[in-house]
């Protein structure tokens, strides 16, 4: 192996660079080399003044004195070469440090010290669509191995805490058994493929994208340099179901659509007119992301449903290639885009492809069906005669092992042995016989949960707090949990609403969308800091798009319910007759109307 020499030319470096480049690699030589580990080394320049400036090296065009100290660590070892480490940490137990955390995350392992000294472990499961074995081999991960439960996310996985770092590699490794994995579920990759949740069983829907999502997740596996990009990367396919998948939040958002008679599109590869014949097609949205206050908006164009690995594909790459690799606050694609302007941005993806983009206006498409509120619960026939899918509410997503195996008993049992996870926290048993579903309810009940919630409870989605994020400013799934219950005692809503609560301005709970969003923040009651929140109304996604109005700040999390309860009943007292929430509050001249009697 080659020697691991100190940087000698730190003229163009900070103090801050300069440390943290020695430092690593003096780490990096004087540890115990790992059968196979190869180390990236650093080409260095001992020439001053102007010359050094033009030959400072460079990563993904960025000067080495310019990057952050993530872009470095990346630099001088790609996250996917960092198995030996994983290793090293469960051969000793150790909690990893700074760099190291950064480098698991690469392999779905996250260290969520100070708040839980244990790791994470965030699965990958393409389109939320799983067996009932796979939930049950995660339920013996989660008893075996972690704190004895799992939590649904927003991105219609799995998360298992708890977990020791002795255990690490076995954990994965279980994972992999069960033919699940988590590469790229964390730090500077895409993250898992959302899509809709009835996919294949919805008789409203478009398309099914199930298959899209499956193919986009192995070309992901496969593909190196998707593990290495500027910042995290969402993608979301909607196929037009009765479940919104809030593919609108993601940096890439593919919307069926329907095209009904041929149109005449403009092809960005050489600006000639294309015929698009009539059929189903996506359109393509670009640059959400709800903890800047952005959802994705139109680009204009159209693409062939076949095509959409490829432009992903494209897409990716110029992101990777021109995103900013110098400020983590700025590194996502709203922020190249914002430099650049879709225009661009296009063009640059069309250089990389074959076949022509095609602009192709909205009102060219015919207009997709809305997505019906809360079909993510209850009982739904599909279009399969005979059948139906039945959304159990996971209270925040949160289930313990028995509850899982329960789970995945009944849907052997009782459907096809087949699951689906959703962006809203809670999971659909599909393929049950409509003689069945009465039992299906029945034994759902012995199991704590129900698949009729209230409307105030089946809306609620929830961070992971403060219970097991150090970001967190509150514990959010206990106060979730606290104004659903407060809600159900006092009120009875006319139809379904959705409160998020998020625990921090990452928005990992995309409380700017919600019908009611708290974002967590420490708020001073009697000369103490205690739990809080910012509130915001009138959010919404799909049909019912908008970023929440500001309508309160500095409540403390032990008014937050009452505070809620008073914003539901002025919509309740003051709607027009079968006006939704959000309707009621987006129609207002100012949200802080919903705070009066």
């Amino acid at each position: 192996m080659t020697a691991v020499q100190a940087i000698p030319n730190t003229t163009h470096f900070s103090v801050e660079q300069k440390e943290y480049l020695d430092g690593m690699l003096a780490g990096l030589a004087q540890r115990k080399a790992h059968p196979g580990a190869l180390l990236q080394s650093t080409t260095t320049h001992t020439t001053t003044g102007a010359a050094a400036e033009e030959e400072e090296e460079t990563f993904h065009g960025f000067p080495l004195s310019d990057l952050c100290k993530q872009e470095l660590w990346k630099h001088a070892e790609h996250g996917m070469d960092g198995w030996e480490r994983l290793m090293n940490h469960a051969r000793e137990g150790t909690m990893p440090g700074e760099e190291d955390s950064f480098r698991l995350r690469f392999f779905g392992l996250f260290n969520v010290a100070p708040t839980q000294e244990s790791l994470m472990l965030r699965c990958r499961i393409p389109a939320g669509e799983m067996t009932a074995s796979q939930l049950r081999g995660m339920a013996d991960v989660a008893e075996l191995y972690g704190d004895g439960g799992s939590a649904i996310t927003t991105r219609s996985n799995l998360q298992v805490r708890g977990i020791h770092p002795k255990d690490a590699v076995t954990v994965l490794m279980k994972l992999y058994a069960i033919g699940l994995t988590a590469k790229g579920s964390g730090v500077d990759n895409v993250r898992n493929i959302t899509a809709s949740p009835t996919a294949g069983l919805d008789a409203q829907e478009l398309l099914d994208t199930r298959a899209l999502a499956h193919e986009l997740h192995h070309y992901i596996l496969n593909h190196r340099d998707m593990y290495d990009l500027p910042r995290k990367f969402n993608v979301s396919y909607d196929g037009g179901g009765i479940i919104d998948t809030v593919a609108d939040t993601n940096d890439i958002g593919f919307m069926a659509v329907r095209v009904e008679t041929a149109q005449q599109g403009k092809s960005l590869l050489d600006g000639s007119t294309i015929t698009v014949e009539p059929g189903i097609y996506f359109r393509v949205e670009l640059a959400g992301i709800t903890g800047h206050k952005q959802l994705a908006s139109d680009s204009g164009i159209v693409i062939p449903v076949e095509a959409a690995t490829s432009v992903t594909a494209a897409m990716l790459r110029v992101f990777s290639e021109h995103g900013d690799r110098t400020d983590r606050k700025k590194a996502r694609l709203k922020y190249l885009i914002d430099q650049w302007g879709t225009e661009k941005f296009l063009s640059e993806t069309q250089k990389k492809l074959s076949q022509p983009l095609i602009q192709l206006h909205t009102s060219q498409c015919v207009a997709r069906p809305a997505a019906i509120k809360h079909a993510h619960l209850g009982i739904h026939s599909q279009k399969q005669k005979g059948l139906s899918y039945v959304g159990v509410y996971i209270p925040v997503g949160m289930m313990t092992a028995a509850q899982m195996k329960g789970i995945a008993s009944l849907a052997e049992r009782l459907g096809s042995g087949m699951l689906r996870l959703t962006p809203w926290q809670n999971l659909l048993i599909t393929d049950v016989a409509d003689d069945q579903v009465a039992e299906l309810q029945a034994q759902l009940k012995l199991l704590g949960l129900t698949e009729k919630p209230s409307h105030a409870q089946g809306g609620l989605v929830a961070c992971t707090g403060s219970r097991g994020c150090k970001y967190a400013a509150a514990d959010t799934k206990g106060n979730a949990v606290d104004i659903g219950r407060w809600l159900d005692e006092r009120l009875t809503l006319p139809m379904p609403v959705n409160i998020h609560l998020t625990g921090c301005p990452h928005s990992c709970a995309q409380h700017y969308v919600g019908d009611i969003g708290l974002q967590a923040v420490k708020v001073e009651r009697d000369g103490k800091s205690v739990d809080g929140y910012n509130i915001v109304a009138g959010g919404g996604t799909g049909a019912e798009s908008g970023i929440g109005r500001t309508v309160r700040q500095g409540v403390a999390a032990t008014e937050a319910p009452a505070v809620v309860e008073g914003m539901l009943t002025h919509w309740m007292n003051h709607r027009q007759p079968d006006q939704s929430f959000h309707d009621f509050a987006a129609a207002l001249s100012s949200a802080d109307t919903l705070l009066q009697p």
